[in-house]
């Protein structure tokens, strides 16, 4: 069974643009997958607390040597992980906080980015080990120009940082769906809105 993993970052509960249009690449994809599974995670809503000194402890030490404690403390990472490496594909909504992503979502990563999980380090090399076979990522920006070869693109941290991070866990085929402009006049964002849907529908 195809499994879609959906990732919310949005704070907003109604209105967001990411989610919007996330809901519509969710509505084309079971469309186009009428067996689908589903799990989406919204991770702004605080379920996904900051990575704590002692789940970094747990990170590190050997299975045989794991205490009921931080066995407790990497639960949550192990559950993540284990969501990730059964979907077929990743669904992420990211819109732009000052510049980068959303807290709520960093709290995430930091979860499932685990040496011997999703990624490993041997002779001096990186590995990953995803197996999620591909990703997207829908991106909201209030304002114009952050898009690659465009005049505010230095200050885009989302899109490179992800792109980065998904190819590192090993997710070669990654795909972003961007909306700009979202603060301006209405007609403008259903534009926006509109062609970032038809993406969608060919990307699902």
């Amino acid at each position: 069974m195809t499994l879609l993993l959906r990732i919310n970052s949005s704070s907003r509960q109604s209105g967001s643009h990411s989610t919007a249009v996330a809901d519509h690449f969710e509505a084309c994809f079971r469309e186009k997958h009428p067996d689908c599974r589903v799990i989406s995670r919204h991770v702004a809503d605080g379920s996904i607390p900051l990575i704590s000194q002692r789940t970094i402890e747990g990170f590190y030490t050997p299975s045989a040597d794991m205490t009921d404690g931080l066995r407790e403390a990497t639960a949550l990472s192990n559950a993540l992980i284990s969501e990730l490496q059964d979907a077929d594909t990743l669904l992420i909504t990211a819109p732009i906080y000052n510049f980068s992503v959303p807290a709520a979502l960093k709290a995430w990563i930091d979860q499932i980015v685990r040496m011997g999980h999703t990624f490993s380090y041997e002779d001096g090399s990186f590995q990953g080990l995803a197996r999620t076979r591909r990703a997207v990522v829908v991106c909201a920006y209030g304002a114009e120009g952050y898009l690659e070869g465009q005049p505010f693109a230095v200050a885009n941290f989302v899109e490179p940082y992800l792109k980065f991070l998904l190819t590192f866990l090993g997710i070669e085929d990654i795909r972003f769906i961007s909306v700009q402009g979202t603060t301006s006049d209405a007609e403008t964002v259903a534009e926006r809105i509109a062609a970032a849907k038809e993406e969608c529908r060919l990307a699902a």
